[in-house]
């Protein structure tokens, strides 16, 4: 079984890696690339859309005002920033906060991939519809939120999924944040149920 610490190396073997071969066209008008970041051995994952303004500066994903408010339901639910991994579809900012494409998802598709393989987490939790469209593009996030999604991916580590809207979405929309809240706290439950099955 792989440690924390060397995770955390093949973590940085990655990213720099792929800093230098990956092909998605964000790379020309983004500041740099924003890896993910967290726990290595995390049990849990969560996937967004793409780095905003505040993360292509910073070089961290979710530290504007959307990774506050992720940060306050993670305090819910007893968990902080550095028990769980958070990174994004797509590692570069899209110019104007726009929603990538799909040629860019898919440029940084094994990125990901490689990622998720080194942590092996029991949960992928992904945070919006962009998230959740690159692996159930047939799903729609108003019906799939706050449901556990199984299905077995080609060098995906893990069949377990769960959607939420994006804190993004939710920060500014009264019921959606109540949703999303609601959602948020099951996260729990949804990992013992998890671990019982694995």
């Amino acid at each position: 079984m792989n440690t924390k610490k060397q995770k955390a190396t093949q973590l940085q073997k990655t990213n720099t890696k792929w800093s230098k071969k990956c092909t998605c066209g964000l790379k020309k008008t983004a500041t740099q690339a924003v890896h993910g970041a967290g726990n290595p051995s995390a049990e849990i994952v969560f996937i967004g859309e793409a780095p905003g303004k505040t993360e292509d500066k910073q070089g961290v994903p979710f530290v504007g005002a959307s990774g506050k408010f992720l940060n306050e339901m993670l305090a819910e639910i007893k968990l902080k920033r550095e028990d769980i991994y958070i990174t994004n579809i797509v590692k570069y900012r899209p110019p104007n906060n726009r929603d990538p494409l799909p040629g860019e998802k898919s440029a940084c598709r094994k990125w990901l991939e490689e990622e998720l393989k080194i942590i092996s987490p029991k949960l992928i939790v992904f945070l919006g519809r962009h998230a959740m469209h690159n692996f159930f593009p047939e799903e729609r996030i108003s019906e799939s939120h706050g449901k556990l999604l199984i299905k077995k991916f080609a060098g995906i580590p893990t069949e377990y999924f769960y959607s939420l809207y994006h804190p993004a979405a939710a920060l500014y929309n009264g019921s959606m944040r109540k949703v999303l809240l609601t959602d948020f706290k099951n996260i729990p439950k949804v990992l013992k149920e998890i671990k019982k099955k694995i």
